[in-house]
């Protein structure tokens, strides 16, 4: 019989469930379960409903149940930065903010009354975006004081999930790193930066490597679901277990996380931290093996996804590509503008930019994903010059996972801005990355290297070419 091995993973727009197993030195999976996802308005504010989110990761647990396929172990992965405060008795304190909330503004003038810029990107090696956990956490203190009276613990979101699941609270180290609070040195809470700012220390849990075991379902889960499994702490960032998928033995390969957020970058042994990182707005995030995701995140696929959620119709994301591909309208945008965050309407986010810059107004739906495919490109290419710099190193070819591998478009523009060839798939990179480290915690490999050379071979890998 096949060990089965269950990544939760979750996603800003769904969630779903991937079984994993085995089979003749090759990994197979199966969706077991699918369920919506999205920030959802709460008296003004930009919230997730973890509530829901726990009874969906039980309903597909269920599932695993119904089909005869129970996991020996699983892992839950999700978006980065956001978190939960509990108090004493393990309720939530407040809401459970969206990163997209605009709370956060102003909340970076505030921190660096306490720690100058450069000096807190020396410190954490962190690329500074405003949704980040510090500028979250100085919101509170700002605005709700009286949830840090009487907060006792704070849990990145994951490992809240994982906490319900298990009653064990565990802090896993690659999403702790997106708070910008983490030494990358230490690979620990920098506890002097906590105090410097004010946060209470008794907050922040002692932090844990991926790999490790958090525990079994307690009997509540056990009943309900009707079985029981070893929860790992997987890398829960779900960017970080797509980076552990990549498809290749390389030591320094460049690759795009693409989903959401393009995450482009590369693997380091040692944080960079200086100020010319910081310039090119680079960051330093944790990964498996306490490698270094060098990366820069992109705006990527979110203004796509936007984009679709206005057609008068709803079109597949292949036929958009289609559409896309046949417009000759040159104009660029700059995809990590602040006002393609969170617009009222993308779809008119892009054209005022077109419109306040000079250039040729997109008129049609195809012409704004023209655009906006284009300028994806574009910025690609414009960072991997960026990276090259910084690491010295020439990277052939860019790999390029999670579900824009898909994009066959998005990929032609991506290798001819580029000029590189690009490796495209496998597209479930993220729950693929969660597996295989729970697999290797369970030894069925040795270690990261020998799992990626088995992702190779367990999928289908396309080329595009300038």
């Amino acid at each position: 019989m096949s060990t089965y091995y269950l990544a939760v993973d979750i996603g800003a727009s769904s969630g779903r469930h991937m079984l994993g197993c085995l089979e003749d030195g090759k990994i197979k999976l199966e969706e077991i379960y699918r369920f919506p996802n999205g920030m959802n308005r709460v008296d003004g504010s930009l919230c997730w409903d973890v509530e829901a989110l726990f009874y969906e990761i039980k309903e597909g647990l269920k599932r695993c149940r119904e089909l005869g396929k129970a996991p020996s172990f699983m892992g839950i992965d999700t978006w980065a930065v956001d978190y939960v405060l509990l108090d004493k008795e393990n309720r939530i304190l407040g809401k459970t903010y969206g990163y997209r909330d605009d709370r956060t503004s102003g909340m970076d003038a505030k921190v660096y009354e306490e720690i100058a810029l450069k000096d807190l990107y020396a410190r954490t090696g962190i690329q500074k975006q405003i949704f980040n956990t510090i500028y979250q956490l100085m919101a509170v203190k700002q605005q709700e004081p009286e949830l840090f009276e009487k907060a006792e613990s704070m849990l990145m979101i994951p490992d809240y999930f994982h906490f319900l699941l298990t009653g064990v609270k565990r802090t896993e180290y690659t999403n702790a790193t997106t708070t910008q609070l983490v030494s990358p040195v230490s690979k620990d809470w920098d506890y002097g930066l906590i105090d410097m700012l004010g946060f209470p220390k008794r907050i922040f849990g002692e932090i844990s490597r991926p790999g490790t075991l958090v525990g079994n379902f307690t009997k509540e889960v056990q009943e309900e679901v009707g079985f029981d499994c070893q929860v790992v702490l997987t890398v829960t960032h779900d960017t970080g277990s797509a980076v552990a998928a990549l498809p290749t033995a390389e030591e320094d390969a460049l690759y795009i996380s693409s989903g959401t957020w393009s995450l482009m970058g590369t693997e380091l042994s040692q944080a960079d931290c200086s100020p010319e990182s910081r310039m090119y707005n680079l960051t330093n995030e944790g990964g498996y093996e306490y490698r270094f995701r060098y990366l820069k995140n992109i705006m990527g696929l979110w203004m796509i996804q936007s984009v679709r959620k206005e057609l008068a119709e709803e079109y597949s994301y292949g036929y958009i590509c289609e559409q896309a591909q046949k417009q000759t309208i040159p104009s660029i945008v700059d995809c990590n503008d602040d006002v393609f965050l969170a617009p009222p309407s993308m779809a008119e986010a892009v054209k005022d930019y077109c419109e306040r810059t000079g250039q040729q107004v997109p008129e049609d739906e195809w012409e704004i994903a023209a655009v906006i495919y284009n300028s994806l490109g574009k910025c690609y290419g414009d960072t991997i010059g960026q990276i090259e710099q910084m690491t010295g190193k020439h990277y052939e070819r860019i790999y390029v996972v999670g579900g824009g591998s898909n994009a066959e478009y998005l990929n032609q523009v991506t290798a001819e801005y580029t000029g590189r060839t690009v490796c495209a798939g496998p597209g479930e990179a993220t729950a693929i990355g969660n597996l295989l480290v729970q697999m290797i915690c369970n030894q069925e490999f040795a270690g990261l290297k020998e799992a990626r050379a088995c992702v190779k071979e367990s999928f289908e890998i396309k080329e595009y070419k300038k």
